[in-house]
């Protein structure tokens, strides 16, 4: 879906634009995003909307969340609205399936491939989340998992 979204990356791309190739551009993406005779989204509409869209909107920055947001606050543009916030979400969930793939190679060798699944599914997130897990103080870690143990033990 990337390839049919590439044209409203930037406002600026979206303004160079003429209605022409515009309405072509939104017009594959109806298609695109067709099923059977259902329709996610009406072409034609999407297109007058932007078309609105590029001649009012006026922002400093061109990044997609604060197209995103301009939007949100006109409350005026579903589609747009839609288009973008997928838009947003797309990449990161690319990018964490590649990142997950990547690191399970790593991981998962001739030696370990007795591995069961879960230790293996464990192992992964911990190896991508290294980040996160390097920021962990351990001693207030253990510390507060012994102090809760031994008061359950109290008689």
């Amino acid at each position: 879906m990337k390839i049919f979204l590439v044209f409203v990356f930037s406002i600026k791309n979206l303004k160079l634009l003429g209605c022409v190739l515009l309405k072509e551009k939104c017009l594959n993406l109806e298609k695109y995003l067709k099923h059977d005779n259902l329709l996610d989204l009406n072409g034609l509409d999407f297109f007058s909307k932007l078309n609105m869209l590029k001649e009012i909107i006026r922002l400093e920055n061109d990044k997609l969340i604060d197209i995103l947001n301009y939007i949100k606050r006109i409350n005026y543009f579903p589609n747009a609205y839609i288009t973008y916030r997928i838009m947003l979400t797309i990449s990161v969930s690319v990018i964490l399936a590649e990142r997950s793939f990547s690191k399970l190679k790593l991981i998962k060798s001739y030696l370990r491939s007795t591995m069961s699944q879960q230790r293996l599914m464990r192992l992964a997130l911990l190896s991508i989340e290294k980040d996160f897990l390097n920021e962990i103080n351990y001693d207030n870690l253990i510390d507060n998992f012994a102090s809760q143990k031994a008061q359950k033990n109290k008689f």
